[in-house]
């Protein structure tokens, strides 16, 4: 008798827990199926960059900038290869919608010339981090890397001093001697040398792109034949580009231009920011 007493309790108090723990959506319970943690705290997603695909390197770049930055493709005999040279060579890569590439190489009577363009789709894995600011990070490490010099303050030349800059006296301007004027004529061609060189100094450039910089290595090779790498780099959003302009003089002694180079390099830069930016 006792028995039958127990049970009947024992299934009420089942029924009771189970009202308590299910609840109803009528009476302001939560249902099996909700989660109190999801109507605040939902996390913000940082938006995706611009971009999401590349260029096709190769064809980025168009036959009269290659006639500029590789003079001796013009002179090709050979149609055949010099289809080829107008070509490239794209750089092997297994997701070309995050890296792309092309290399060209040119050799001429007068120097041997490379040219690359790489361009590079950066994506944050990081929900909190968008791929614009990822791309800033990156490039802010290509910056450091390339070892840019401090910039040179534009007024660093030797002061003048206050005797220096005052009129001269009679006697001293009638007894100026040639020797004189050919030595302040030296002076001035030196400061405008001086200048020239500052403004081609590897630098920053505020001009191309979000942010961008042009870097210059002059170096020797085995032969002592001259080498001069001018790399130009910038970011669009989150895009990299860079390019790697680079000539080698055939002959002993002679110096490939700076500033011919640098105009070339940052004008095929120039160019393939507007298609970006298009």
């Amino acid at each position: 008798m006792q028995r039958k007493a127990y049970v009947p309790g024992v299934a009420a108090l089942l029924a009771v827990l189970l009202a308590g723990c299910t609840g109803s959506s009528d009476d302001g319970g939560t249902t099996d199926n909700s989660n109190p943690g999801d109507a605040g705290s939902a996390t913000a997603v940082a938006e995706p960059g611009r971009y999401d695909a590349l260029p096709e390197a190769c064809g980025a770049v168009g036959r009269g900038t290659l006639d500029s930055l590789l003079p001796g493709i013009r002179l090709i005999a050979d149609e055949a290869q010099r289809e080829s040279a107008y070509a490239g060579q794209a750089t092997l890569t297994f997701d070309t919608d995050r890296k792309a590439g092309c290399r060209w190489k040119v050799e001429s009577t007068d120097a041997i010339d490379h040219l690359s363009v790489d361009l590079e789709r950066v994506v944050s894995y990081d929900t909190a981090v968008s791929d614009d600011s990822q791309a800033e990070t990156l490039f802010a490490r290509k910056v450091t890397a390339a070892g840019l010099p401090a910039p040179t303050p534009s007024g660093s030349g030797t002061a003048t001093s206050p005797s220096a800059s005052a009129s001269p006296s009679p006697s001293a301007s009638t007894s100026a001697s040639p020797s004189s004027s050919a030595s302040a004529s030296a002076s001035a061609s030196a400061s405008a040398s001086a200048s020239a060189s500052a403004d081609l100094q590897p630098r920053l450039l505020d001009d191309l792109g979000d942010e961008g910089f042009v870097n210059d290595v002059l170096a020797s090779s085995g032969s002592t034949a001259k080498q001069r790498m001018v790399t130009v780099a910038f970011r669009t959003s989150n895009v990299i580009v860079t390019i790697e302009y680079e000539e080698q003089a055939a002959s002993i002694g002679v110096v490939p231009d700076s500033k011919e180079m640098q105009d070339r390099a940052r004008k095929l830069a120039a160019q393939l920011a507007d298609s970006l930016a298009g």
